[in-house]
């Protein structure tokens, strides 16, 4: 199992998305999703946030909102525990170039056009209905979602 972080970095209705087409072998390769990574030994979860949004972006967060955990379960890449925030501050310029992939800040419902994984449309709605703390497990089947449960209650899906 690993722990990863997923923030995202909000400019009025836009989010600061990457768009992962540079690494192969890359589970999320031509997905659009937010800025995160793997923790690294000792890191909390707003350590891991603070520390990818630095490698990946150039900034420096200065407000964000831990807003859930996410529980993906994949037969093909394991299971993994994201921790999942939003930003609204921040300090520093925006890198033009990210190893992961190319940075763009994409409107809220543009975003929904693009490859992103099935779940993210589901925990996307919860962020913007402003839902509080909450758990999500998201079972995949390949990259189809099988499976959305929601602090304990099964959605559909």
């Amino acid at each position: 199992m690993k722990n990863t972080t997923l923030c995202y970095i909000e400019r009025g209705r836009e989010y600061l998305l990457l768009h992962r087409v540079k690494k192969e072998h890359d589970e999320n390769h031509d997905k659009w999703v937010g800025i995160g990574g793997k923790f690294e030994e000792g890191e909390s979860p707003e350590d891991c946030l603070l520390r990818e949004v630095r490698e990946e972006t150039g900034l420096k967060l200065e407000r964000w909102r831990y807003r859930g955990i996410v529980t993906f379960v994949s037969d093909e890449w394991g299971t993994e525990y994201m921790h999942l925030f939003t930003a609204d501050r921040w300090s520093g310029e925006l890198v033009s170039a990210c190893e992961e992939g190319d940075l763009a800040w994409l409107d809220r419902d543009e975003l929904l056009n693009k490859p992103i994984w099935e779940g993210d449309r589901v925990f996307l709605r919860l962020l913007d209905s402003e839902r509080p703390f909450f758990s999500l497990k998201l079972r995949y089947r390949g990259e189809r979602l099988v499976e959305a449960v929601l602090d304990g209650e099964a959605l559909r899906i």
